[in-house]
């Protein structure tokens, strides 16, 4: 204020007095020395990951480490409401990939390998058949032999049960995975975070459920029309900002090549009813309407900011996509508060996360602020309650897809270990639990 003031007296006399007066003002710079001790968010983020991360990876968080602090690989989904067939051949012009067309050829590889495998697992069979009757009698001696050392067994183990219990080693199969993560101890030297440990633990006791974890692994199904490009692993080349042409819609979106992922394994059919819960900014939205397959898709979020953003994307690469009345809807509904069940039969569920990447990139709303410590620190909470109520609104065979852009093991497996009790404490719903794999060697 007292500049200001200032500077209106001076330009006041000036106004009486033909002198002309230069004003030197001096303004105070910061040390040096001070510039650089300064700490960041996302210095502090890079701390907190070395910290917990390190501990939970060991030796594999150096490689996780160097991938997020690498240049972004991005891929380019065409938008089929445009020119699709130009736009895909302009981008192999480019060198890109179309990475459908990779996983169906690697998967086809595959398939050729396990079938030359089981031909000559099935050879060895009939050359042991083949020499069955040469070894008969040696093989009569040798089960005679394995009866005997089995019924021995047999009368040891039935002692030892009076003694102790035996642990089945298969009592537990249907836990599998989601329990086998030790949370990390408690981070050192931060005094403005809440202690890691003391929120981690709470995880620690929802181990006495049971969780049915469908065993058999399934590649991801990617639809034949969504087409997804991306250059080969190692070469960063940026793609050209997406044009218009003569439908004046965008030629293609471009977003992280993770982010991707969560579409794919939504498994999408003809007919589909589809739920976005936390949809902003729209880039899986678009993705997921690319597929051509959807009945409806609902794109939904919290703040009327958020659902601008959404209308935005859809906007740039739907040109008339206000007039597609039920097919595309948007709300705004806290999705912790979402009562719709059965009415849809696949639900993303992208929830608020710590953003890894984007917190070692940029300081700008990052969540590891010191003013933004308890919010961190609630995540998993609010993320469990997300996923908990779209497990309880999806319909009978249907499918939730639970994602997020963080390392966590906390914010992903103890996320879905924690839903997955409220669930089976409250309800009578069945969960299976599916893991997917996506292979693009």
């Amino acid at each position: 204020m007292f500049r200001t003031k200032t500077s209106t007296l001076l330009s006041h006399s000036l106004r009486h007095h033909n002198h002309v007066l230069i004003v030197h003002v001096r303004t105070k710079k910061t040390h040096w020395s001070l510039i650089k001790k300064k700490i960041h968010p996302k210095d502090k983020a890079l701390e907190h990951f070395d910290d917990f991360y390190g501990s939970v990876f060991g030796k594999k968080w150096k490689s996780l480490r160097l991938a997020l602090l690498s240049p972004h690989k991005y891929i380019a989904v065409v938008n089929n409401f445009g020119d699709s067939e130009k736009v895909s051949q302009e981008l192999e012009w480019l060198g890109a990939m179309n990475i459908r067309k990779v996983v169906e050829a690697n998967l086809q590889k595959a398939k050729e390998l396990t079938d030359e495998n089981n031909i000559q697992e099935l050879d060895k069979k009939i050359k042991k058949l083949l020499l069955s009757d040469e070894n008969k009698s040696d093989t009569k001696k040798e089960n005679v032999e394995y009866v005997e050392k089995a019924s021995l067994h047999e009368s040891l183990l039935e002692a030892e049960h009076d003694e102790s219990r035996l642990i089945d080693p298969e009592a537990n199969s249907n836990i599998g995975g989601l329990y086998q993560f030790i949370p990390a101890t408690e981070l050192h030297g931060k005094s403005e975070w809440i202690p890691e440990s003391q929120h981690y633990q709470y995880y620690e006791e929802n181990s006495d459920f049971p969780i049915n974890i469908l065993n058999e692994e399934s590649p991801l199904n990617i639809p034949s029309q969504l087409q997804v490009f991306t250059f080969d692993r190692g070469d960063f080349s940026p793609f050209p900002h997406p044009r218009s042409g003569a439908s004046k819609v965008s030629d293609y979106y471009l977003m992280d090549g993770g982010s991707i992922l969560p579409v794919f394994a939504l498994d999408l059919k003809l007919g589909d009813r589809v739920l976005d819960m936390c949809s902003a900014p729209g880039g899986k939205a678009l993705a997921t309407l690319q597929t051509l397959l959807p009945e409806s898709l609902v794109c939904n979020d919290i703040q009327e900011s958020r659902i601008k953003k959404i209308h935005n994307v859809m906007s740039e690469y739907i040109s008339d996509y206000q007039s597609w009345g039920s097919r595309l809807m948007f709300t705004q509904i806290n999705a912790r508060h979402i009562n719709e069940p059965d009415v849809y039969n696949k639900i993303l569920v992208d929830v608020p996360c710590t953003n890894d990447r984007h917190s070692l990139e940029n300081d700008e709303n990052n969540m590891f602020k010191p003013t933004r410590a308890k919010e961190r620190l609630q995540l998993p909470e609010i993320q469990a309650d997300i996923l908990k109520t779209a497990l309880m609104n999806i319909s009978v065979g249907g499918t939730v897809v639970y994602s997020t852009c963080s390392l966590s093991p906390i914010q992903n497996d103890g996320v879905v270990k924690m839903a997955l009790k409220k669930i089976w404490e409250e309800t009578n719903h069945q969960i299976v639990v599916k893991y997917v794999f996506f292979n693009q060697k």
